[in-house]
């Protein structure tokens, strides 16, 4: 593309002058001409990372929502970045409205304007918690794509800021939002297949690949910000996004920025099963794995594995590729399976499948006919993932995934983790956050953070 051969400079100067100026972000049209929905009524809203999920999800899933508008991207990738002004600035504008998106490299700029209400941050896992902290620590909301942090301390430090800040942060953990996993839960957490002993989740591995190829870095991306805390190293294509398109990045292979399936699908699955488990705000009390490991090329995120958890209330929880992608929640009075219906998860991603698997199921079907009666248990109601995070915003009200939820999912998947690594029984203690008498394993729950980035280096 042409725009690769730009001097970042020139085009940081000729695309964000005002991007960067302390003042305001004027209102774009008079309240007159939208009544109580004028943009300057509405939720102000910066969208940080403007890869393939921000696109994709986040964006779109946001700006539907007459309440949101959004005013301000920022990218690492001035590619990627001007691509997502064009993206806002195109939904508005076949809405009748007239706007200019504002663009910004450094997310600190745009979290640092007074009038944006709320940011989503939708970056690579490496980046996710250090935005959001800041963000919290600026009174601004926040909307986090999982995982919600790269290791279990650097979550807890992210819950206990935003708790003590007091602000609305969304975990994107949308199966909250679907119908079938709030009513499966629902039927388990009011007995419907007894006293359940088992449940196990359906998550596969990744692949191992070739040997990644140094190469020149683009001109347009600022790598050294782009691997922020994580340790200096040759830039590939390979190892971080496409330059051109927003296909599946290499990063998600990558265990320097993250670990694999079992962060990346994982939370999803972890904290659906913590539903339906009562245990969302707690964890096992040992975790055990097994789990192959690339031998050879760049890639070197878990491949086939198999973990097993114990909780203290007696419930084995059961994770591997081996089992269909979704959750089964096994009883003494049969069985209840969930999923996302016409998907299954591949070594690249989730497709859509024409004849996928029934998103509901059970021993006996009758257990879906079954009404949740009004003095049983009902679980939090959501339509829409960003919508209830909007609504929330509004009225105080904390969300269907808030952040100690989301803490306590990402930490199973990052524990599981350290038990693929070390290749036996670890005993944890939910309270504290730490493993029973193993220095080994407790020194994996944080990492190293190259300055000036990481969490370790904000003053609060």
């Amino acid at each position: 593309m042409k725009k690769n051969n730009l001097n970042r400079r020139s085009f940081i100067k000729k695309t964000t002058t005002t991007a960067f100026a302390t003042a305001a972000i004027p209102t774009i049209v008079p309240s007159s001409v939208f009544g109580k929905n004028a943009p300057s009524n509405r939720i102000q809203i910066g969208q940080i990372g403007c890869g393939r999920i921000a696109r994709t999800h986040d964006m779109p899933g946001t700006m539907q929502h007459e309440v949101a508008q959004m005013v301000a991207v920022c990218d690492v990738d001035l590619n990627r970045m001007n691509d997502g002004k064009l993206l806002v600035d195109n939904y508005y504008q076949k809405k009748g409205q007239k706007v200019d998106t504002k663009m910004f490299e450094n997310y600190q700029e745009l979290i640092a304007h007074k009038d944006i209400d709320a940011v989503i941050v939708s970056t690579p896992d490496h980046w996710h918690a250090q935005p959001a902290l800041e963000a919290a620590l600026a009174k601004k909301h926040v909307y986090l794509q999982k995982p919600t942090s790269l290791t279990v301390e650097e979550g807890r430090l992210l819950s206990n800021i935003v708790q003590e800040q007091k602000i609305t942060l969304q975990v994107g953990t949308q199966q909250r939002s679907s119908p079938q996993f709030r009513y499966a839960a629902e039927l388990v957490r009011n007995g419907r297949i007894g006293k359940i002993h088992t449940v196990k989740v359906g998550l596969p591995g990744d692949p191992a690949g070739p040997t990644a190829q140094t190469e020149p870095v683009p001109s347009v991306l600022n790598f050294d910000a782009w691997l922020g805390s994580t340790p200096e190293m040759d830039y590939s294509e390979m190892l971080v996004h496409p330059k051109t398109g927003y296909g599946r990045p290499g990063w998600l292979r990558k265990e320097q920025f993250g670990a694999g399936m079992i962060t990346g699908w994982g939370q999803h699955h972890f904290d659906s099963a913590a539903w339906g488990m009562n245990t969302e705000y707690t964890g096992p009390i040992a975790v055990e794995a097994v789990a192959d490991f690339p031998k050879s090329g760049s890639w070197d995120v878990h491949g086939d594995f198999m973990v097993k958890a114990t909780y203290k209330n007696g419930i084995t929880m059961l994770t591997s590729g081996g089992f269909p992608n979704g959750i089964r929640y096994e009883g003494e009075d049969g069985w209840i399976f969930v999923t996302r219906g016409a998907y299954r998860a591949t070594p690249s991603d989730p497709i859509p499948e024409k004849n996928g698997t029934k998103s509901l199921d059970a021993s006996d079907p009758k257990l879906l006919e079954s009404v949740i009666q009004p003095n049983e248990i009902h679980l939090y109601e959501s339509k829409e993932q960003h919508g209830n995070w909007l609504e929330c915003i509004q009225s105080g009200k904390e969300p269907i995934s808030p952040v100690e939820i989301g803490h306590r999912a990402c930490s199973v998947c990052l524990i599981s983790h350290i038990a693929m690594k070390l290749s036996r029984k670890l005993n944890w203690d939910p309270v504290s956050e730490r493993f029973i008498n193993d220095s080994e394993a407790n020194a994996m729950l944080s990492r190293p953070q190259r300055a000036p980035y990481g969490t370790l280096n904000i003053k609060y």
